[in-house]
């Protein structure tokens, strides 16, 4: 499977990494965190380490860790403004069983 962008989140992306002098993509994984288990971690990507995945969705890289990788596998995410003060990704994970109440974080 892949991890895909929205057009939304692409233009994010791509708009973010022009800003940043050596940046090669976006980079996700999860951290063991909350009252279900995992939290979705985003940065961007300066390298590419060996034991990472690389997706390409839209013309923009995504960097996936290995050990992240079933958890995120299939994953979509957008990028969405609620209002003028509000903005983020939203993460659409078909991998997920449970979210805590606050939607912090997930189990798998």
């Amino acid at each position: 499977m892949a991890i895909q962008l929205t057009e939304s989140a692409a233009r994010h992306v791509e708009k973010m990494l022009t800003q940043r002098p050596q940046g090669v993509g976006l980079r996700l994984s999860t951290k063991k965190s909350g009252c279900t288990g995992f939290a979705y971690r985003v940065d961007y990507a300066d390298t590419i380490e060996d034991d990472d995945q690389v997706f390409e969705s839209m013309g923009v890289k995504v960097v996936v860790d290995i050990a992240s990788l079933p958890m995120l596998d299939g994953m979509t995410i957008d990028f969405v403004r609620t209002n003028i003060l509000n903005e983020g990704f939203e993460f659409i994970n078909p991998n997920i069983k449970e979210m805590c109440g606050c939607g912090e974080s997930f189990s798998v």
